[in-house]
């Protein structure tokens, strides 16, 4: 990694996308390469100055202030990725359903992560710095599982990850998914509301499971969009954000979603297998939320995967 001393002072004025952000961790995002210790050793040492006085890691920054940022090595970000994982990156190009000066909306694929971590060296938030180095800020809004595909948000701007943030907090985004599940789905099973709490497995490996007692309060609500002979297409929309929650709450009511290694059901992914069934059918299809630089609401929506799609044309065929 190649690195650059910056000799200079720099004076930087605080915009208002950055207000209430603590001083720490704007200085992290601004000097991409500096060591965390670093950047809190100028700040303890007063070198950092906010409207020329001394402040503390934890100063919550003000819109107008004025930072004095003083001369520190800083390493260049160059592009890292591997040969197959770049081209896998270019990839994300054409996944893009969306895009302003504020965010980033990709139709994520089935199989790749979110972010690296967890013995995973690549993930698409990875990815989208590599095709977009000059991005000063890129950050996951949420989550999806690895192997679930659809729509996933991501910020261009702290203040647009603010206000995503504040719908899913206030339950004003909406999420929609389709998902193949076992059997026949009962039409009067709208709502599944088992609390779900999550334990770690000796393997480092996360796993969430229904606890009445201890587990958190968890709500999905379910729409049948279409019955098969031994299967049956949903919509499910989570009104809270547990992990895995859509995959357990289905298993609990009896219905586990096809091709789920962990929640699922190994007999009926196998009937499934000769249709071409190769991964999770689990598919965020559909995202609404208020997009405050636009002032309108905005309605996203992910096609199925042609994989997908063909399974349930020959599920009807039949």
């Amino acid at each position: 990694m190649k690195t650059d001393l910056q000799h200079s002072v720099q004076l930087l004025t605080i915009e208002a996308e950055y207000e209430g952000q603590r001083i720490d961790n704007f200085l992290r995002t601004q000097l991409k390469g500096v060591p965390k210790s670093l950047i809190y050793r100028i700040v303890r040492k007063g070198e950092v100055r906010v409207n020329k006085k001394r402040v503390k890691a934890e100063y919550k920054l003000v819109t107008g202030d004025v930072l004095r940022v003083p001369p520190v090595r800083v390493a260049q970000r160059e592009v890292t990725l591997a040969p197959d994982k770049l081209a896998q990156a270019q990839l994300l190009e054409a996944a893009i359903l969306y895009e302003d000066d504020a965010l980033i909306v990709i139709n994520k694929p089935s199989g790749t992560a979110v972010h690296g971590g967890s013995g995973v060296s690549y993930g698409v938030i990875e990815g989208l710095r590599a095709i977009r180095p000059q991005a000063r800020f890129l950050e996951l809004v949420h989550r999806l599982d690895r192997d679930t595909s659809g729509v996933l948000l991501v910020a261009k701007k702290r203040s647009m990850l603010r206000s995503l943030h504040e719908q899913l907090r206030e339950k004003t985004m909406a999420k929609h998914y389709m998902a193949l599940v076992a059997g026949h789905w009962p039409a009067q099973q709208k709502t599944v509301k088992a609390p779900l709490r999550r334990q770690e497995l000796p393997t480092g490996e996360r796993n969430v499971l229904v606890d009445i007692k201890e587990g958190k309060p968890s709500e999905t609500r379910f729409r049948i969009v279409s019955q098969f002979a031994n299967a049956t297409l949903v919509e499910c929309s989570p009104i809270t954000g547990r992990t895995h929650q859509i995959r357990v709450h289905t298993q609990h009511a009896g219905h586990p979603i096809a091709g789920d290694n962990r929640y699922g059901d190994a007999q009926f992914d196998a009937s499934l297998r000769p249709l071409g069934l190769e991964r999770l059918f689990l598919h965020a299809c559909r995202l609404r939320f208020y997009h405050p630089g636009r002032e309108e609401q905005m309605l996203i929506e992910a096609p199925l995967a042609p994989t997908l799609q063909k399974i349930l044309t020959k599920m009807a065929a039949k």
